[in-house]
C-alpha cells in the first residue's frame, strides 16, 4: 500500500508504523485470511473466482484458532479475514474476538451487503480495526461489476451501519477503464457520507480478472487518475478534513509522486517501506489452508497449514518462488532489473507479469513510468 496521504502531509495513520518502521524484523508479517471462498455477489474482477454455494475443506473452527494461535506466536501485527465474502462464514465474529485476544488486529475486507446494523455494532464491540468495504464506482457500474442488482445500495446501507455504530470503515475501489474517471465522485462520497478512508486499487491479472487484462487502462490515464487522488488528498488537507488515502498493488505510484514533487521525504518514505512485500512482510492464506505470497498468487502454495504450521512453512522458505521473492532484484528482468527506483518499488506486481508475459520475473506491465524517468535508457 502507499499512502497518497502520509506522503503528501507527512501526518501519521495506524498504518503507517507497519508500513513505514525499520524495526520490521521482529515481526510477522500482515496475513489475509481468505475464510471462505463463498459469497453471495459475483464480481466479474474476483480473483478467488467466488461463488455463492458452499465450498468443501475449508478451515474447520479448531483449524482457525490454530492458525490464530500460530501467527500471534509470530507476532503477526494484522490478520484480514477476506473471502469471498468473510460475513458469510457462521464463526467470522468469534474468530476475529480470538485474534483481539491473542494481540493480533483483526480487519475486514467485505462487499458491505450484510452489514446490518447488529453486524456493525458487534464489529465495533469485538474490536475489528478496520472494514473496507468494496464499491467500483455509482450504482450503474458498481453493480454491473459485482454481478447484482442492488450491490450497491446494500454496500452503502452497510457503510452507514458502520459509520452510525463507530466502526471504523473505509472503501475498496478497483480502477478500470469503465470507472477511472469517477474518481472525483468517490472522493465527494467519502465527504458526505463521513467515512474514514479509501483505497484505490490497481488491477491485478488473477482469477476472473485475467480476462480483466483488456480493461486496465493506459499509462496516461492511470496518470490522470493518480493526479486527481493528488488534487484531492491537497483539497482535504487545505480544508482541515482527516481521510486516509492510499493506493494499492502498483508501487510505481509512489515514484510517480516522487517525480511529480521531488521531495526527498517521499522517496525516504518508499525506501523505508521497501516496495512490494508479497512473499515478504504479507503473505495469503486461502480457505483451504494453502499459503500463498499474496492472495493474488494463488498459482503457487507455498505449503498447508493442515499439515504443518504456517510458522514453519513461512519460515523454510521450501518453494523457489517463495525464496525467490525474498531476494527478487537479482531475478528481475527487463527495465525491472535496471530501474533507479528499484529499492522504492522492489519490481512491483509479479503476478501480473506473469500474467501478461508468462515470465514471474518479467516487467510489471501496469508500471506506467517512461524508460528515461526510471532511467532504464533505450534498448531494454
Amino acid at each position: 500500500m502507499i499512502s497518497i496521504t502520509k506522503l503528501l502531509t507527512k501526518e501519521n495513520y495506524f498504518g503507517d508504523a507497519l508500513r513505514y518502521s525499520q524495526t520490521s524484523g521482529s515481526r510477522g508479517p500482515v496475513v489475509v485470511w481468505n475464510c471462505t471462498r463463498a459469497c453471495n455477489l459475483r464480481c466479474i474482477h474476483c480473483y478467488s473466482e467466488s461463488q455463492d454455494r458452499p465450498y468443501n475443506n475449508e478451515l474447520t473452527y479448531e483449524q482457525a484458532c490454530a492458525l490464530i494461535d500460530d501467527l500471534a506466536e509470530m507476532n503477526c501485527p494484522v490478520l484480514l479475514f477476506s473471502g469471498g465474502e468473510p460475513m458469510l462464514r457462521p464463526d467470522l465474529l468469534e474468530l476475529a474476538k480470538h485474534a483481539k485476544a491473542r494481540g493480533i488486529r483483526p480487519t475486514l475486507s467485505t462487499n458491505g451487503t450484510l452489514i446490518d446494523r447488529s453486524a456493525a455494532r458487534a464489529l465495533k464491540e469485538i474490536g475489528v480495526g478496520y472494514v473496507g468495504i468494496s464499491l467500483d464506482g455509482p450504482e450503474g457500474t458498481n453493480d454491473y461489476f459485482r454481478g447484482t442488482p442492488g450491490a450497491f445500495r446494500a454496500a452503502v446501507s452497510g457503510i452507514r451501519n458502520c459509520v452510525a455504530a463507530g466502526q471504523r470503515v473505509g472503501l475498496r475501489f478497483t480502477i478500470n477503464k469503465h470507472n477511472h474517471t469517477g474518481v472525483d465522485a468517490i472522493f465527494d462520497l467519502i465527504e458526505r457520507e463521513n467515512i474514514d478512508r479509501v483505497c484505490f486499487y490497481h488491477l491485478v491479472y488473477s482469477g476472473r480478472g485475467s480476462s480483466m487484462i483488456e480493461q486496465d487502462i493506459t499509462p496516461a490515464q492511470t496518470r490522470a487518475a493518480m493526479d486527481t487522488i493528488v488534487r484531492r488528498v491537497i483539497s482535504l488537507e487545505d480544508k482541515g478534513v482527516k481521510k486516509e488515502v492510499l493506493t494499492v498493488d502498483n508501487h510505481a505510484d509512489g515514484i510517480y509522486l516522487y517525480l511529480k514533487t521531488k521531495d526527498d521525504y517521499i522517496l525516504d518514505m518508499l525506501k523505508r517501506n521497501g516496495g512490494n512485500r508479497s512473499g515478504m512482510a504479507f503473505a495469503c492464506v486461502d480457505s483451504e489452508g494453502d499459503v500463498h505470497a499474496d492472495q493474488f498468487s494463488r498459482q503457487y502454495s507455498f505449503g498447508n497449514v493442515k499439515d504443518r504450521p504456517f510458522s514453519e512453512i513461512w519460515s523454510r522458505a521450501e518453494h523457489p518462488i517463495q525464496r525467490g521473492l525474498r531476494n527478487r532484484k537479482p531475478l528481475l528482468k527487463g527495465r525491472c532489473s535496471v530501474c533507479r527506483f528499484l529499492d522504492a518499488c522492489n519490481g512491483n506486481f509479479r503476478t501480473r507479469a506473469e500474467a501478461v508475459t508468462g515470465d514471474f520475473w518479467a516487467p510489471d506491465p501496469a508500471c506506467y513510468l517512461t524508460d528515461d524517468e526510471i532511467g532504464a535508457g533505450q534498448g531494454v
